[in-house]
Formats: C-alpha cells, structure tokens, sequence
C-alpha cells in the first residue's frame, strides 16, 4: 500500500473557486457556487497535513452553508454539487454511499474523478448485494440468505473494476461495510469460519486494475467480530479495518487501542507506529438510532451533539497515521455530531493543534 507524504502546501487556494463553478458549470445547467470561505479555514487548510484526506458521506445537503453558497436541492446538489464542495480547503475527500445501494457504471465514475482536483479522493461503498449476508426487505428485515454475499467475481465485476478504472489516482479505500450478520455467522465457532470466509475473499480480489493499485477496507456492523483473529485476518489478506463509528460497536477510544494492539508495527511508547492507511467511516452518535439521528439534526447546518472523545481519539489516529507516513481517510456523516462539514474542521482544527504540539 503506498505511502503518502505527511505535510505538504495547500492543496486548495482560491483559484479553487473559479475552477469549481467552471465545472460545476460544465456539468450541465447552472453552476452551484462554492462558499467563499474565511482566512481562518483557508490557513487550516493549508496546515493540514496532505495525507490527511478529511470527507462527508455524499454531497448533496442544501443546509450547508459553510460549503455551498446558495444552498440548493438535493438534487440540484447531487448533480453540480461537487465541484463547490471539492473547492472547500478541509475537504479533500467524499464518501460514494449510493454505491452500496446499486452498482455505479465506469462512466459515472468518471463523471465523478472529472469535477474535483488532483490530490482530492473517494472512499466507496461496495454493493448490499456483495457487503450484505441477507436480503433484506421492508424496513431492514432479513428475509433469505443472500446467494452472491463475499462473491469475488461479481465484486470484481460490478465494484472494483468500475471503480478503480473510472476513479483512476483519485481512488481512495474501497469498503466492504458488512451490514449486521445473522447470530449464526458471527457467534461462536462459526464466528471463525466468517472470518477466515473474509479474509479469502478480500485476499482473492485483484490488487490493482490497469494499474491502478486498490485500497480494500472492511467494516464492521457486529461488535463480536472485532477480534485478534479479524484483524490479523485482513493485515494477511491485505486489507484494512476500516474503523466504524457507529451505535453497533464499541467507541472510538476502543476500537483504537484494539488497532493499536493488533496492527502497529511497534506497540511500544507513545510512538507507535502503523502498519498501512488509516480508514475511518464515523456515521452515527451513539445511542441514537438513523432515524432519529436524522430527525434531529436535519438540516445540518450545526454541531447538535460534539462528541469531544470520538474527536480526540480520530485525531490522535491521525496523527499516529501521518507520523508513520500513511495516509489517514476520515468519513463523517452528518448524524455523527449534526453536520458533518463542521465535524470536519473540527478534526482539522483538532490534526493541525497536535501537529503543531508535536513541532
């Protein structure tokens, strides 16, 4: 897995804005203009790291103002929305979530990699119809067992080969996110034949297209499965944990010390260092349900709820990611903490006061 430098220039400056509304323009139909932003965000984006890759799952929410300057549909933003969105200086990144609800062609791919600048990276969900151990109908339920669940050929078909081929250089971690398994595949003994199940798919995925290399992450729903075994698992199949921030699982801190455990290179003192990319999808406050968490914080525009430990504890990962020159790609969800942009900068603010602690 390839290194990424720890500290760079700005990767964005205000030439960013023209170029964004240019092809934001280009899209079709009317522009969405990016906000213009303030010296204090266009500094911390200058200070962060370059392999510190900070996102929100998908782009397209009017309420947000410190992206967007005139806001805007859903739609409207879902369509010309990411041009504006890669022009803001702290988000070097964007989580592609419709994935895992139907496969996206090469094309639509590219379209993507085409509207957002060089160094700028998508982290991808794979489809339910891989990612998920059941089909599930109304309202979430399990119905049947789902026939093409770990399927190497129909996820190099349908995900990694469109991905990686129309995302290019600008493909970050592609993530299995395991929707929650049946008891009977994650408790006890057969807990261990789902892992070593795991483990064979991800090891029989290619390890790069057209010479592209690929980044695969897994991610957890169920909290039993965050074991030694898992996660020596995908270091010997050459995958990641991805570290899931979600109600289901064990907070942040611990998910933590369990990668620091399982995974550094060298577990001693506080310089610990670790052994490939850091992947980090936080989706949900805990306690809350989806619903409710949405609910709550729509439209997205305020921290309803900072979640002062989670954000220590990423930005502590951060940090031991750039101090052993991987790169770190962090995904928030706006029912983390009520807007996931601000949750963002945050985390900047929060990366850039310990790198400069450290100087």
């Amino acid at each position: 897995m390839a290194r990424t430098p720890a500290s760079s220039a700005s990767l964005f400056d205000d030439e960013a804005l023209t170029a964004a509304a240019a092809a934001s323009e280009s899209a079709g139909g009317g522009a969405v203009a990016p906000a213009p932003g303030t010296d204090e965000l266009r500094r911390l984006g200058r200070q962060l790291p370059a392999g510190v890759f900070l996102g929100t799952s998908s782009w397209s929410f009017g309420g947000w103002s410190m992206v967007y300057a005139g806001g805007g549909s859903e739609s409207l933003l879902s369509r010309r929305g990411l041009p504006a969105y890669s022009a803001h200086p702290v988000l070097r990144a964007v989580g592609i979530d419709r994935s895992f609800y139907q496969p996206l062609a090469q094309r639509e791919y590219e379209r993507y990699a085409a509207q957002v600048p060089p160094q700028f990276r998508f982290l991808v969900k794979a489809p339910a119809r891989i990612a998920d151990a059941v089909v599930r109908g109304e309202g979430g339920a399990a119905e049947v067992d789902n026939p093409t669940f770990l399927d190497t050929a129909l996820a190099r078909e349908c995900f990694v080969e469109p991905a990686l081929r129309g995302l290019g250089a600008k493909a970050g971690p592609l993530v299995f996110q395991l929707s929650p398994l049946p008891a009977r595949l994650a408790r006890g003994a057969a807990a261990h034949a789902t892992i070593d199940r795991i483990a064979r798919f991800v090891a029989d995925l290619p390890r790069e297209v057209d010479g592209q290399a690929a980044l695969y992450a897994v991610e957890l729903r169920n909290a039993e499965l965050l074991t030694p075994r898992f996660v020596h698992a995908l270091r010997a199949a050459g995958a990641r944990l991805c570290l899931g921030v979600h109600a289901r699982m064990p907070p942040a801190a611990r998910q933590g010390a369990a990668l620091r455990a399982m995974d550094a290179v060298d577990r001693t003192g506080d310089d610990w260092q670790l052994a490939g990319p850091l992947v980090v999808r936080w989706s949900l406050h805990a306690g809350l349900k989806y619903d409710e968490a949405k609910n709550r914080y729509a439209p997205f525009d305020r921290l309803l709820d900072p979640d002062i430990p989670t954000r220590g504890t990423l930005a502590h990962l951060i940090h031991v990611a750039v101090r052993s020159s991987q790169p770190a790609y962090i995904i928030v969800n706006n029912k983390a903490e009520g807007s996931a942009p601000l949750s963002c900068i945050e985390l900047a603010r929060a990366v850039v006061g310990r790198s400069g602690d450290a100087g």
